[in-house]
């Protein structure tokens, strides 16, 4: 397999190409050949390209993943998504590298090229994969039943709220169903700090700070103890 992974996404829901289309362009490791919006297009695309991977959404109209996937050659392997956990055992009885439960995160998407790198390769190949990640600067999130883009410059702080996150930006905030680790992997490492396991602020954006707290605007974010070493360091305190 050379250095560069050929994929196409296959799903019927534009959603969930755009989501996948996003994660995939920060990874300079994988050329994403065509969108597909269902198994016919698919078809046309495997019939005249060499494709590596597929990330294959199951549940789709006329032709279902699975049907899809037992037609597709050896030598090119399955990601399956799908927001359909009962799924699972059929995806891996086809031997799938990976199967990703919708919403997919950046963080785990990383996981299954990762593995589907180490299975061509023989070798674990995270570190080499983790080097390639571009930090652009946006991405989307799920809000308010539609994609919402997030523009990195503009985040002031993010807020943890159990399994939901609150981003705020500079007039207005969005709320989003997120792990705050997940969406810590998304940042670019030199702008933001974690300070605590529910907060991390943007760099830029600290009007003051102590060794217990920042402010942002304001807002008094604490620095908790977990994290107050790496902060120190960073911020030079």
């Amino acid at each position: 397999m050379s250095t560069i992974i050929n994929c196409i996404i296959v799903d019927d829901e534009p959603v969930a190409r755009e989501v996948l289309e996003t994660h995939l362009g920060r990874i300079s490791a994988v050329n994403i050949l065509a969108s597909c919006k269902n198994a016919m297009e698919a078809f046309q695309i495997l019939n005249n390209n060499a494709i590596d991977l597929i990330f294959l959404d199951i549940n789709m109209p006329e032709i279902s993943g699975l049907s899809l996937a037992k037609a597709v050659k050896n030598n090119t392997k399955i990601i399956f998504t799908t927001a359909y956990r009962e799924y699972a055992v059929d995806g891996f009885d086809l031997q799938a590298v990976d199967y990703l439960l919708k919403p997919i995160s950046f963080e785990r998407l990383l996981q299954a090229i990762s593995k589907f790198m180490g299975e061509q390769q023989h070798v674990p190949a995270q570190n080499t994969l983790a080097a390639e990640v571009r930090e652009d600067d946006h991405f989307f999130v799920r809000a308010d039943r539609k994609m919402v883009r997030i523009d990195v410059k503009e985040i002031r702080y993010i807020e943890s709220l159990s399994d939901y996150i609150r981003i705020h930006l500079g007039n207005s905030s969005v709320v989003t169903r997120e792990t705050i680790t997940n969406i810590e992997a998304r940042l670019p490492k030199t702008d933001f700090l974690r300070v605590h396991r529910s907060f991390i602020v943007a760099i830029s954006h600290i009007r003051c700070f102590t060794t217990e707290s920042i402010e942002i605007g304001n807002e008094e974010i604490p620095i908790s103890r977990s994290y107050k070493n790496e902060v120190v360091k960073k911020l030079e305190l």
